[in-house]
């Protein structure tokens, strides 16, 4: 049977085509926005009393909360656009944790001028993603800026989600020894975002890997409870993740470079424009810390989930020179991989 992700849905008849100041007045206009564009999209019985809040049932467990704000530019890129982005990044911040991501609220920030279609295009968007990750916007707020005031769109989150007993996930509890494992190839949502924005072309189109890894998560924790860290490789990079890492354990990490996976067309993309894609941001990979006595059987459950076909272990935790990440180049020799003194690519998140 089909399912909500096999739909699209026609962008409903409004007053305007773009949006008003009035669209954020609290008066008709308003509920007009909410009641044929957003809440056909995220209904559910707890979002549907548009209650000032949501009253939640909660499992057992670990309460896990994360908030979040998305100001990418350009809003629409290869592989996704600020919706998708917007979930799946909040599901991510709560799944590193080891959570089961359960609810969510989302505030909108729109400038006048944007139009009503791009918005409906973006909520599309957003209700596909929650369904894949089996998340429910439970609760949200809507503003109207003047034109110029901000960039189209911008989207604040906050996502809730329950730890079950036996796991406890923190970089601090990385130790010598353990594996480093990364999901997939790195790179790519951040180069995605640039060679959009600055209208470059390659002869392979380079697209964002924007998903969400609840699922992924859920596999690895299946095989082992015994893994000690998940982060997810955003703003930074593969290399701000793993100088946390080493920052909050104390340890040092050592990287072989020719282990860490990288697309020809992204690599390609980095050569060009001077970046080294260990700082590239990434919006669907995540980072483990797995003792070595699990890390083959943690392997081998990400590369049976179609999120964590390419895994790799590219690296190792050890004693010497802690709190550095180093990186043994295809050459043979050793180099320091710092933490990033500013931003490579503004605006990617």
């Amino acid at each position: 049977m089909p399912s909500i992700t096999d739909f699209t849905c026609p962008l409903p008849r409004l007053d305007y085509d773009t949006i008003q100041l009035a669209h954020g007045s609290g008066g008709r206009l308003s509920a007009e926005l909410i009641d044929k564009l957003f809440l056909p999209r995220f209904a559910n019985p707890i979002l549907n009393r548009l209650e000032d809040q949501a009253t939640l049932q909660m499992p057992p467990g670990r309460l896990a909360m994360t908030t979040d704000s998305f100001v990418v530019s350009p809003i629409f890129f290869p592989g996704g656009d600020i919706g998708d982005l917007a979930i799946n990044g909040t599901v991510n911040d709560l799944a590193m944790g080891g959570a089961t991501p359960l609810y969510l609220s989302v505030a909108f920030i729109l400038e006048e001028g944007l139009p009503i279609a791009d918005l409906h295009r973006i909520l599309l968007s957003m209700e596909k993603s929650a369904a894949t990750a089996g998340i429910q916007v439970v609760t949200g707020d809507t503003k109207v800026v003047n034109k110029g005031a901000c960039d189209q769109i911008f989207i604040n989150t906050t996502g809730i989600g329950v730890i079950e007993s036996g796991i406890a996930l923190s970089a601090a509890n990385i130790r010598p020894g353990d594996k480093i494992i990364v999901s997939g190839t790195i790179a790519d949502h951040g180069m995605a975002i640039l060679t959009c924005r600055e209208n470059l072309s390659f002869h392979s189109r380079i697209n964002s890997d924007s998903a969400a890894l609840n699922s992924l998560v859920k596999e690895m924790l299946e095989v082992s409870k015994e893994i000690h860290a998940l982060r997810d490789p955003t703003r930074g990079g593969l290399a701000t993740t793993l100088n946390e890492f080493a920052a909050s354990s104390g340890v040092g990490i050592l990287l072989e470079e020719k282990a860490i996976p990288v697309r020809a067309e992204v690599r390609g993309a980095c050569e060009v424009m001077g970046i080294d894609p260990l700082y590239v941001a990434n919006e669907g990979k995540l980072v483990a810390a797995v003792p070595p006595d699990q890390a083959e059987r943690v392997l081998n459950a990400m590369r049976c989930h179609p999120l964590g076909s390419e895994a790799q272990i590219i690296g190792t935790a050890v004693a010497e020179h802690p709190r550095l990440v180093t990186i043994k180049t295809a050459l043979g020799a050793e180099r320091i991989v710092a933490m990033p003194v500013g931003e490579q690519l503004p605006r990617i998140c």
